[in-house]
């Protein structure tokens, strides 16, 4: 053979019993067919599934007691997914704090397609009741919801729900299944950005979808995914899946620093609200209780004072960096306003906090040293 041809030649794998530790990385777009038609595994092409991606799907389908999951390249592609399962002319009901991002989308793309929408507080269950129509067809919950870390009782919309023959998605993102089990208490689909917690260092994009059975909607999402070309590549699966690993240890850590935290500053003076499920406050504290192993590490804190004086407060702080996101190692903090825009109900006051793996004492003497120089 030519020096052409040996270099294509001898770096072919040729180890096929072997069984690492950690699970490779495949990068092959493609995989070789048998002499009958068939492939080994069933991997044809990376975009119709992958084995770093199937480990993925896999994983997160049984953290979350569910029955198939559907890997995709962000949480907003898995959120298109399943508003893409829908048919022109059904209707959405949406919390009325909902990711703002999923609001324009259905106000920007969605609304050409005729798809309608309801936004509603949901923690008030006769306002859900009375958001329903003939053609509602899903009812999209986030507990706790983003910015506002309001919770929703799944189980009461979940019956609610069924019994209008439309179906419950729950973004768990925030909780992680370490935290919450949206298909145990009533839910038919989670989703998350598994950018977040599932990835937990910031290095690393991508969404899920987990179904509580294999049914025609299953199928539907299975063929959305393949042709629609939103999938994460194998290294963002190998890097999720490498977070998943880790994730029960860092979110109960992210938990308790995120309580300690959120009881320092609701005492303090210059802190006019802290909005943390874990605390007694909270209007859905007893809710929260019941359907959550744990509170989180995400919460807001609304300062006294006005936008001006909340961003002061950001740059202030030492160990906290400005910056959207949520879930890693770090701790984040932004001014959600700004980065949601005039549309947004979020209150001008209100920051939004991801709490890290540091230290919770060096965080809580940060937010003194902060609150003392603003």
């Amino acid at each position: 053979m030519k020096i052409e041809t040996t270099a294509i030649k001898s770096t072919e794998n040729h180890l096929k019993n072997l069984r690492p530790v950690s699970a490779p990385l495949y990068l092959s777009t493609t995989f070789h067919r048998n002499e009958d038609g068939t492939y080994n595994e069933g991997f044809l092409y990376t975009r119709h599934n992958n084995p770093n991606r199937q480990i993925l799907e896999q994983s997160i389908a049984t953290l979350e007691n569910g029955k198939v999951a559907y890997a995709f390249s962000s949480g907003m592609a898995a959120i298109s997914a399943i508003f893409q399962s829908l048919k022109a002319g059904d209707h959405v009901i949406l919390p009325d704090d909902v990711y703002f991002n999923i609001y324009l989308l259905c106000k920007e793309v969605l609304r050409r397609w005729d798809l309608q929408y309801t936004l509603v507080d949901m923690t008030d269950l006769e306002a859900v009741e009375l958001a329903f129509f003939d053609n509602t067809a899903l009812v999209w919950i986030e507990t706790p919801s983003n910015p506002q870390l309001k919770i929703t009782d799944i189980q009461a919309i979940a019956d609610l729900a069924h019994a209008k023959n439309a179906l419950v998605a729950v973004d768990n993102t925030w909780p992680s299944p370490v935290l919450q089990q949206p298909l145990d208490l009533g839910a038919d689909i989670v989703m998350h950005s598994t950018t977040k917690y599932f990835g937990g260092h910031s290095d690393v994009l991508g969404g899920c979808v987990v179904l509580k059975e294999q049914n025609e909607l299953a199928e539907r999402l299975s063929r959305i995914q393949v042709l629609s070309g939103a999938v994460p590549s194998p290294f963002d699966c190998w890097l999720v899946t490498r977070g998943i690993q880790t994730l029960p240890l860092r979110v109960k850590t992210q938990s308790q620093n995120a309580m300690q935290l959120a009881q320092f500053l609701e005492q303090h003076l210059q802190i006019e609200r802290v909005l943390y499920p874990g605390l007694e406050s909270h209007p859905q504290y007893e809710i929260a209780k019941q359907q959550m192993k744990g509170f989180g590490g995400m919460l807001a804190v609304l300062v006294k004072g006005d936008a001006k004086r909340a961003i002061e407060i950001t740059h202030q702080l030492k160990l906290f960096t400005v910056a959207t996101s949520l879930g890693g190692v770090e701790s984040l903090i932004e001014h959600r306003k700004s980065v949601e825009g005039e549309e947004s109900l979020t209150p001008d006051n209100l920051l939004r906090l991801s709490i890290g793996l540091e230290n919770v004492e060096d965080l809580i003497a940060d937010w003194e040293q902060a609150l003392k120089g603003c």
